[in-house]
């Protein structure tokens, strides 16, 4: 073994012990519960941004995007563009609200659990069919984040795929298993801060490398740079509206998305949450259009080495790693501090596994096993259920991302989709219209996940996936379709009862006078 890789085995090993390290911290902290999936709403404002952003992104952001846009050029970026707007919306008008209407609503400490406490469900329809809804999509999202670990030690290590994925999944499960919510908040700070140093730095080096005209570099590589550098073009054709409408799209997810939604739910106070809303803006919006640079910088730094050419295979998705180990091991001889930042990458992809193994976990113990089959169950029978859960889910999104052939930019996509669709028409209406009944959001989670799961999965059109003969993005047609079904089911039906518009009254006065 060369002195290079025993260098960054050693940043790896150091990094890897940290976060076990954290997981055993947290484990003495986490007492019951409500510790364990909401950490006691004890989140300070830098830990609530950097893990609500970190959870998010995760091996997408420095893997799947970069890929995208070396492979097909600026035109990607309308996904990075979707997904800051989403990112500001999520923050500036759905956390406040969010974090108010699930302390009036008993307390909730999980979505469903807020669905239900939220229209009075006494049957727990709402808690059986969106605890459903988030196992199913978030076992394919753990599964891709997974397969970028396995993806990140295959090329740095030469490791086989499926040892790096079975070994990237144990140090996760790991500190998760131990310490929940505390454990994966606290690691996803530290993630999150390291996510951003990679960005910041290695495109920057790298572009002092980076000799003569930009665009002849481009032009070498076999792409017509002016084409390649457009907004209106994505890869080798004109960018159509519908393109730029399903990329845009993606934004639409994030007020439907239960990892980050949580971390609303868990912030100490308004205080901490405006302080996390700002630190949140600025990170996502410059590590967006650092991930974007990236994917240019390394079409010409990396030449002549010309990686995959197609969004989402694995070789254009390894272009962050490619520019590492070219930086720092072959012009500038750190392979210690390549280490490091290659743990930047491995920081993002832990950052979000984690918190989806956290949220399966909630869903079963707390929504299913807690909720529906047992309610008297003990603190410490939920807790044991829940890490249960978790090692089972880990298992079953291995399964999933066992084929080294994956593409993480495809799994993210299905998944983000079916949450997005599912719960994101469902929270906005929960928290501003008054009118919204059981039935209505009953139908919205059906119609919404039923949507994407038609549009992405069977052949109606021909042979062809709906998606695939429209090329429209499965999260918007799914978002639009749960939309109309919450207003005009709910229009339909009985309205709410008088406890549950005066409830909804007492959140606005508690969000509004706070």
């Amino acid at each position: 073994m060369s002195m290079t890789t025993i260098a960054i085995l050693i940043a790896f090993a150091a990094y890897l012990a940290v976060m076990i390290g954290i997981g055993i911290w947290s484990m003495k902290k986490t007492v019951g519960a409500d510790d364990y999936f909401l950490g006691g709403r004890g989140l300070s404002g830098p830990v609530a941004a950097l893990s609500a952003q970190a959870s998010d992104m995760s091996g997408w952001l420095l893997m799947g995007l970069p890929g995208s846009v070396y492979a097909l050029g600026t035109g990607q970026a309308w996904i990075a563009v979707g997904l800051g707007l989403g990112t500001i919306a999520n923050w500036l008008i759905v956390a406040r609200p969010l974090r108010a209407y699930t302390i009036v609503a008993n307390n909730s400490m999980t979505l469903p659990e807020f669905f239900g406490n939220r229209y009075h469900d006494e049957k727990k329809i709402l808690l059986g069919v969106s605890s459903a809804i988030i196992v199913i999509f978030f076992l394919v999202y753990t599964a891709s984040a997974l397969a970028s670990g396995g993806k990140l030690f295959n090329t740095v290590f030469g490791i086989d795929y499926h040892v790096a994925l079975l070994l990237g999944a144990a140090v996760i499960l790991i500190y998760t298993f131990m310490g929940g919510f505390l454990a994966v908040c606290t690691t996803d700070f530290v993630q999150g801060s390291m996510m951003f140093l990679a960005l910041l730095v290695v495109p920057i080096v790298a572009w002092s490398y980076v000799s003569g005209s930009f665009e002849d570099l481009l032009m070498q590589t076999g792409v017509d740079a002016a084409h390649y550098l457009s907004f209106t073009y994505n890869g080798d054709h004109p960018i159509t509206a519908v393109e730029i409408i399903s990329n845009l799209g993606w934004g639409l997810g994030y007020c439907g998305m239960p990892h980050i939604l949580v971390r609303f739910m868990a912030i100490k106070n308004e205080k901490e949450l405006k302080k996390s809303s700002a630190i949140a803006i600025i990170w996502v919006v410059i590590s967006l259009s650092l991930a974007v640079i990236i994917g240019l910088v390394g079409r010409a730094f990396l030449f002549p080495v010309i990686l995959g050419e197609t969004a989402g295979a694995a070789s254009a998705e390894s272009v962050f790693i490619e520019m590492i180990q070219k930086v720092f091991m072959e012009h500038l001889p750190m392979p210690f501090v390549a280490g490091l930042f290659l743990c930047g990458i491995l920081a993002a992809i832990m950052s979000t596994a984690d918190s989806q193994l956290l949220v399966c976990s909630s869903s079963v113990s707390t929504d299913i096993y807690k909720d529906i089959m047992n309610p008297k169950a003990s603190e410490e029978s939920v807790l044991k259920v829940g890490r249960i859960t978790t090692t089972a889910v880990a298992l079953l999104a291995i399964f999933i991302a066992w084929n080294p052939e994956s593409s993480v930019m495809g799994l993210v996509s299905n998944a983000w989709a079916g949450l997005g669709a599912a719960f994101g028409p469902l929270v906005v209406m929960s928290l501003f219209w008054r009118r919204t009944n059981l039935t209505g959001a009953i139908a919205g989670l059906v119609s919404g996940a039923g949507t994407v799961l038609v549009w992405d999965y069977l052949p109606l059109a021909g042979g062809q996936t709906i998606g695939a003969a429209t090329g429209l993005y499965s999260l918007v047609a799914g978002f639009v379709v749960s939309l109309v079904f919450i207003v005009v089911v709910s229009l339909v039906t009985r309205a709410p009862e008088q406890a549950i518009l005066a409830e909804f009254d007492e959140y606005k006065n508690y969000s509004d006078n706070r």
